[in-house]
């Protein structure tokens, strides 16, 4: 069997020499674009928080899941997200464009326990259909989820949403034949470190290249 070629120029890097810092470091900065889900979810005394968080992915469709990863503050402490969902098995994943980027942005800021991110910067809250946490009116797509599975490592709580409603803002979702306009969806994704990316230079492959505009899915 011939041996693989590699180029005299790539970075060899052994992951298992570095330390967790450096290993997050690269990894963020590498797998790009990541799409943001901004989460919203209640404490015991009913209070909102509201985070972003772009470890986030789409994980199945049957049943319909979606992940969102969450680190373990300094000291050991958790995340209110990750102590309101285990408390209540309840979230709100709402996906992000250009018009929230900044708000989205600042309810990342260290704001106190028991301070409602979504007052501070400016968002409207509507009530869900089934669960408890609030929907961001000013986002384009809410998904409401409960708990499916929580996984653990040593650095992260992992937690898988079933996707129980979704609600999406008027225009964008045609029913007739479950297609998504993407003609004015201009969500936004994580660029590593404070960098950010849009999604409006598109272009298609194989079938969809024929078309001379991106109209829908």
């Amino acid at each position: 069997m011939a041996e693989p070629v590699t180029r005299r120029t790539d970075t060899h890097v052994v992951m298992g020499e570095l330390g967790a810092y450096e290993r997050y470091k690269l990894m963020a900065s590498l797998i790009v674009p990541r799409p943001i889900a901004l989460v919203t979810t209640v404490d015991a005394a009913g209070v909102v928080n509201a985070a972003p968080f772009s470890m986030f992915a789409m994980v199945g469709e049957d049943p319909p899941l979606v992940m969102i990863s969450l680190d373990r503050c300094r000291g050991g402490t958790r995340k209110d997200t990750a102590a309101n969902i285990e408390a209540t098995g309840e979230f709100v994943v709402h996906l992000v464009d250009e018009p929230i980027a900044r708000q989205t942005h600042d309810c990342g800021a260290a704001y106190p326990p028991g301070v409602d991110e979504t007052r501070e910067v400016g968002f409207t809250t509507l009530p869900c259909a089934q669960v408890a946490p609030p929907r961001i009116a000013e986002a384009p797509v809410a998904f409401e989820c409960t708990l499916h599975e929580r996984g653990t490592t040593e650095s992260r709580e992992v937690f898988f949403g079933r996707i129980e409603h979704l609600w999406a803002r008027a225009g964008l979702i045609d029913r007739e034949r479950w297609h998504v306009s993407l003609t004015d969806y201009h969500p936004v994704g994580r660029f590593g470190a404070s960098f950010y990316v849009t999604s409006r230079d598109r272009f298609a492959l194989g079938d969809d290249a024929r078309r001379t505009e991106i109209d829908s899915l």
